[in-house]
């Protein structure tokens, strides 16, 4: 079907999955499907996430805590198999209504609280632990700035622009070129910023930099969507350089590694529960 002959009905229904690589785990109901009570590990904080871009956020920002020496930072990272609809389980729909990963449990406290939405995620352990958010009105507002600008924005280059140039069972033009514009908005939105100052925030590493990291720089490096030539990314020289230098932090390096289940061999840890496992 051609874009030009599709006319909308009054009423739209859902009838049949649309195609794409998700089509089987899309649906436009919430809830659980199925009954499956979560894993709990030994730890106090229990994460139930993938490698996605969303998923490792979190679990970079766990790394780099434990780096820190905050052993109380110490997680149980169990797979959520999204492809397999384990998102959709009773146990994990308890942790997070919304059925999306990345969900966090934190047992440290009674009754536990459940974490869901990945800057959320973000937030409450920067400020449980005190690190990677600056204290002053001025640095933990900008932070903020930057995390709720990536909340707000990356679903424009997710299930925008990734979607009908990666997903899609069929090529559309106008999709495609209207994502395409968006995300090279956003990327000269962050190429400006980062030729001002070295991180998101200012001077220092925050919270900004580990939620936009897994996506923009990840894109700029080659390393979603197969988009870099086509969007060019060798022209946002200060986002290049950006990605660069959070890339190569341990904690970093580490983080990518947890609920990854595709790649390279070694780099798969499907669970982490102890930092041996990383080894």
């Amino acid at each position: 079907m051609s874009e030009a002959s599709y006319v909308p009905p009054t009423v739209w229904q859902y009838e049949a999955p649309s195609g794409g690589q998700f089509a089987s785990i899309n649906r436009p109901t919430a809830g659980p499907t199925h009954d499956k009570v979560l894993p709990v590990g030994k730890h106090p904080l229990q994460l139930y996430s993938l490698a996605t871009p969303n998923g490792v956020k979190v679990t970079i920002l766990l790394e780099e805590l434990l780096a820190l020496g905050h052993t109380d930072a110490e997680y149980d990272a169990w797979l959520i198999r999204i492809n397999e609809g384990d998102q959709f389980s009773s146990g994990f729909v308890e942790v997070n209504p919304n059925s999306k990963i990345p969900a966090l449990l934190d047992r440290s406290v009674v009754p536990a609280i459940r974490v869901f939405e990945s800057g959320s995620i973000l937030l409450y352990l920067a400020e449980k632990f005190g690190r990677f958010l600056p204290t002053d009105p001025a640095g933990r507002t900008e932070t903020l700035n930057w995390l709720f600008w990536q909340m707000g924005a990356a679903p424009y280059l997710g299930g925008g622009f990734g979607h009908f140039y990666a997903y899609a069972p069929d090529k559309l033009e106008y999709p495609i070129n209207r994502f395409t514009m968006e995300a090279k908005r956003q990327l000269d939105v962050l190429d400006r910023r980062l030729g001002e100052s070295r991180y998101l925030a200012g001077d220092s590493y925050t919270i900004a930099d580990i939620a936009v990291w897994p996506w923009y720089g990840q894109l700029v490096r080659g390393n979603l969507y197969s988009a870099a030539e086509f969007l060019a990314v060798q022209g946002y020289a200060h986002v290049q350089r950006w990605a660069e230098e959070v890339a190569n932090r341990p904690a970093v390096a580490r983080g990518q590694r947890v609920n990854r289940t595709w790649g390279d061999e070694a780099s798969q840890v499907p669970e982490r529960h102890q930092a041996a496992d990383l080894s």
